[in-house]
């Protein structure tokens, strides 16, 4: 299984963009997805959720402003990040809860590569 992101990149504050996570591979089934980030000096904090079923969740600091949604067909989940601040600066991790076709029985955990989010002021 591999999880790939894209998106990340330099805006000015106040500006948008938008995060793709896809995850390919043996997939049986996906549970919850959710998108990490870590900046610089800090622990690697949750910043959105989103279960199966579509209910979400968001730090604080974000809610208003970001919009996580998936895909379960494409297997892909996205994180809509508006007003962005410097203080959003930081890698940003996909991260997934899922099941494979080999094991379809136990539940694995998944991280992507990390894709850099910066945010000028």
């Amino acid at each position: 299984v591999q999880l790939v992101e894209s998106g990340g990149g330099l805006v000015q504050a106040g500006g948008s963009l938008r995060l793709s996570c896809a995850a390919s591979g043996s997939i049986f089934r996906i549970d919850d997805m959710r998108w990490y980030r870590q900046g610089p000096g800090n622990q690697r904090e949750l910043v959105a959720g989103i279960t199966r079923g579509g209910s979400t969740n968001y730090v604080d600091s974000v809610k208003g402003r970001f919009t996580i949604s998936r895909d379960n067909v494409k297997n892909t989940v996205d994180l809509q990040m508006s007003s962005l601040k410097p203080e959003d600066t930081a890698v940003y991790y996909c991260y997934t809860i899922l099941t494979t076709t080999h094991q379809p029985e136990l539940t694995v955990q998944y991280w992507g590569q990390g894709t850099q989010v910066a945010v000028s002021s």
